[in-house]
């Protein structure tokens, strides 16, 4: 928690959240994903790793699962916190480069890519370039599931994806909106 909150003070637009993911939010992210099938997961922005707890728990041992996580502490966090995890590949990078991370990886799609990034916080541009990448690696037939704090964001999502499903979620510091998106 300390490490979160000192990041957050450091950097609050690229964090955009005074604490981390609550465990009820997180089993929220899950729901939407079938771990009997899923061959690949990638994680926008993993912070310190609540999602990743519940997803290396839940997965097959043969799903591959990329973090992608753009803050160098964070990251080093995650490298030591997941240290021998099977499948696990952590990588120091933006979102928007998530094509070519999985080409690195001789992957060409993700079945699901799970966002804690703050869409409302983050710059157009950046947002657009993030949605490129995943509508790329999710193709016709994967999901993103992304969360918000708030829902001025939504019409924004509409406007690139379509909406599968959404949930409010009361027992998160601040309360949350979870986005079960496919592509168009």
């Amino acid at each position: 928690m300390f490490q979160f909150i000192k990041q957050y003070i450091k950097n609050p637009k690229i964090i955009g959240a005074i604490a981390p993911s609550s465990h009820t939010l997180a089993n929220a992210m899950m729901e939407p994903i079938d771990f009997e099938t899923a061959e690949c997961i990638v994680e926008f922005g993993p912070g310190t790793g609540v999602f990743t707890e519940e997803l290396l728990r839940r997965r097959k041992n043969k799903t591959t699962i990329i973090l992608i996580e753009q803050n160098k502490d964070f990251c080093r966090m995650l490298k030591q916190k997941f240290k021998g995890s099977p499948n696990l590949f952590i990588v120091h990078a933006s979102a928007e480069h998530a094509d070519s991370i999985l080409q690195k990886y001789n992957l060409n799609n993700a079945d699901y890519i799970i966002s804690g990034l703050p869409f409302t916080s983050l710059p157009k541009e950046i947002s657009l370039n993030v949605f490129r990448a995943a509508k790329k690696i999710i193709g016709k037939n994967g999901t993103f599931i992304t969360f918000q704090y708030t829902l001025l964001k939504q019409n924004f999502f509409g406007e690139h994806f379509r909406f599968k499903s959404k949930l409010h979620i009361l027992f998160n510091l601040p309360p949350a909106y979870v986005f079960v998106l496919k592509n168009k």
